[in-house]
This record gives C-alpha cells, structure tokens and sequence, in this order.
C-alpha cells in the first residue's frame, strides 16, 4: 500500500480551508494551541467534541459520522497516529492558520487547520509533509535573460496573484500561460520541493518565450468557494481565469499578442480545447500529461495502481476501494436536478461531476482548428498512455499536431527510473531538458 497522489480531488481530506494564499505579515492570533488540541481528539477518536469546535459550514459538511469515516481511511492509508511535531500559524485572506507535522505509523502529513475570526475550525486538511520546495535553478535557465514581475490575473473580487516572466531580449516575444492540474495549486505547481511551473517559466523564459503563470483559484478563494459550493465547475475553478490570462498577455509589453499559447499540465491539458473553445484566437495548445479518460475511471485506476504497489491488497485497502467505488456509483446517478445541490461527492459538488460528464477533451480538440502539441511521460502512473492514446486515435492525421511521447519521465515531466509511486514526487529534481526543448522548437521552429 502506498498514499494516494495529489491527483485526485481529496486525499481523504476536507480541503474546505486548503493551502488559500501567499501568506498576510500581520500579527497572527495563538491558534496554536487550539490546533493542537483538536489533532489530540482526533488522535483520542473523540469526533464529537472536535466537530463541536467547527463553524456551521463544516458541521454541515462533515458531521460527526463522516468525521469518524474521513480519519478511518486516512488511517487506513498512512497507519496509526503517533506524535505531533512542529506547528507553524500563520495568517491567509483573513483567517487563521496552523499546520502541524505530525507522524504516523507509515508516513508523516502536515494536518492543516483554518480557523475563522471567532476561533471556530473552517477547513480541515491533509497533506504529504514536504520540504521548502527548491530554490535552486535548473541548469538550462539562464537567468539574467529574463525578468520577472508580480501581476494579478483577473479584474474582480477573484482576481489572483501571478508572476510574468518575461525576457529582456528587445522585441515582442511568443508568450504562454501555464494551466494548472487538480488541486489547490500555487504558480509553481509545488509538489514536495519541486516546482514544475516555475522550471517551465524559467526554461522558456531563457530562450525567449514569455510566460505567466499564477495561484490557482482554489488555493487563494478556497475559503470562499467552500462557502458556497453548489454551482462550482470547471469553469470557475480553471477556464475563466486562464481566459483572464490569456486576455491580460494580450495588453502586456514585449508580448506578440499574436502568438499566445496555452499550456494545459495534467487537468489543465484535459482542459485545454475547452479553453480554446472560447477564445479562437489562441495561437495553439500544449497539453502535457491532459487525460482523455472520465474522472472516475482516472480515480478507481489510480487507488487500484497505488494499493498494489507492495504486490499485495489489505481488506482496508479492499474497503477503501469499495467505498470509492459506492461514492463513484453517486456521481454515476446525478441528473441536472442535483446541480443545485451543496452535498460534496469526493469534495466536489454534483455540478462539478456533471460539467466534466458533459465535456469530452477528444471531441472538443477535433472540432478545432489550433496547432497542437502534445506530451506524454512514459512513466506517468496517474495519467497514463491510455490517455496518451485517445488523442492519437483522433489527431493523429493532423499535419499542425506533434505527438510525442518521453519514456523515462513521470506526471511532472521529471526524469526517474524504477516503479513509479507517489514517493518520487519527494525528492528534488526539475523538468527535463527536453521538455523545454520541445516546446521551444515547436514555438519558435
């Protein structure tokens, strides 16, 4: 058995507060203490008196019964709890946060709690425990090409924070927007110490393609959305603010507005066409790792591939799989009379799971007329070459799309070797050369 990846909606976790934003200097309230009590009851099993310390949306969310459901699978996955260990607080969009490295029997998670003005818990989250994600550049960026400035995508209350990495070379460069996977993403992508959207900013950026790249609306509004989150697509969560960047390369200096790019990673590949559905004026796709398979199928494939990685499948591991399956058998029965419902499946609510039922990734990419360019790890566990191949069935004919597949790399585009696992995303390394290369000659041929 190995711990789930951060591909699939929850990690069985509540991402209501999630990781929200880059953090606020101001004078944070001691929750410390507080956090560290309520990680003691779960620890004690006592799920009543933790839920009694929830605000009113988290009571409805996650009530005791599913409380007591949510620390069993994660149990179940990571072993039993041992001992708490550093907790950081800190201040996001107005609350409260403390993370807490705690250690369990088989692996050690940072247990994340967001609390509002009044005290009351939020959000409630689990992560991997990482460290600081690398500083250091990777070897093919130059990086006295380029430089690099604080923007914000979008106009309204949900604009986001971004960085424009731009070359110092005169004249108007190509430029791309990075679009990222499932997840509270920051602008880098940071998974562990790597950070895959910063290599690619930093690579591109050295060979004269400006990019931008920014916080994922379900890393900086995370509070708000959990608020209220019937209604919440795709849309929300992903198309309308990589339209917002598109829109904002096409009023920066030093840009070719005629040569914008989108670069879909993982979910963000998946969404691509969907996002030059809506805008003709992009000037092509690059889709690294996009799946063409249904959610739900990439979710059931993934927990079976990480529950036989020991060559053996525990009755938890076993039950784990069949409730994923039960709640999956949910999402297969939702109609259009369930849109409007608050009630999360997997952390998403039904309009999320019936706007992806309702779009094909295939269809919409044969229907355009935009120059493709598409990428596949060949050691790419969570998207996989079942995925590589519904696009060739459709777009392999097609003279302006390059297909080409990189055996040796995983879902980040980083080299490995051995059996892929969630493991690997542990350790320090960048984007391959290669991939910069890519798509640099296939820009700028």
């Amino acid at each position: 058995m190995r711990t789930a990846s951060r591909g699939v909606i929850l990690f069985c976790v509540l991402q209501l507060g999630g990781p929200l934003a880059a953090q606020e200097h101001l004078a944070v309230p001691d929750r410390t203490s507080a956090a560290r009590s309520i990680l003691s009851l779960l620890a004690a099993r006592d799920f009543g008196a933790v839920v009694e310390r929830f605000d009113s949306t988290m009571q409805r969310v996650m009530p005791e019964p599913k409380l007591a459901e949510t620390w069993d699978a994660l149990v179940g996955q990571v072993g039993a709890f041992a001992s708490q260990g550093q907790a950081t607080p800190d201040r996001v969009q107005g609350f409260d946060r403390v993370t807490i490295a705690s250690t369990f029997a088989r692996a050690t998670l940072d247990v994340r709690l967001v609390f509002n003005q009044a005290g009351l818990v939020s959000g409630l989250w689990f992560a991997a425990h990482a460290p600081p994600p690398s500083s250091s550049p990777p070897p093919y960026a130059d990086t006295a090409s380029f430089r690099e400035t604080d923007v914000r995508v979008g106009q309204s209350d949900l604009a986001l924070p971004g960085t424009l990495t731009l070359p110092t070379a005169a004249g108007q460069h190509p430029a791309v927007v990075l679009v990222h996977g499932s997840g509270p993403h920051d602008r880098d992508e940071t998974i562990g110490p790597n950070r895959p959207f910063r290599d690619l900013a930093w690579g591109l950026a050295s060979r004269g393609i400006a990019v931008l790249r920014y916080d994922k609306r379900t890393r900086v509004h995370a509070a708000l959305i959990a608020k209220s989150p019937s209604g919440f697509t795709v849309r929300e969560e992903t198309v309308d603010d990589a339209l917002a960047a598109i829109a904002l390369l096409r009023i920066t200096a030093g840009v070719d507005t005629s040569r914008v790019f989108v670069l879909g990673h993982s979910l963000g590949g998946m969404l691509a066409p969907r996002i030059a559905a809506r805008d003709p004026g992009i000037a092509g796709l690059i889709i690294l790792a996009g799946s063409t398979r249904p959610l739900d199928d990439i979710l059931i494939a993934q927990h079976e591939y990480l529950a036989r990685l020991d060559d053996s499948v525990t009755s938890g591991e076993e039950q784990r799989l069949a409730d994923l399956r039960r709640d999956l058998a949910a999402v297969s029965t939702l109609s259009a009379t369930d849109r409007a419902s608050p009630k999360l499946i997997l952390g998403a609510p039904p309009s999320y799971w019936l706007d992806l039922r309702a779009y094909d990734p295939v269809a919409t990419a044969g229907r355009l007329t935009h120059p493709m360019l598409i990428l596949q790890g060949g050691r790419d566990y969570q998207v996989t070459m079942e995925d590589f191949q519904g696009w060739e069935a459709a777009l392999a004919d097609r003279a302006d799309v390059r297909m080409r597949v990189l055996p040796a790399l995983n879902h980040l585009f980083m080299a490995g070797e051995g059996t892929p696992s969630p493991a690997e995303y542990q350790t320090p390394r960048h984007v391959a050369p290669e991939v910069i290369e890519e798509i640099t000659d296939w820009i700028q041929p």
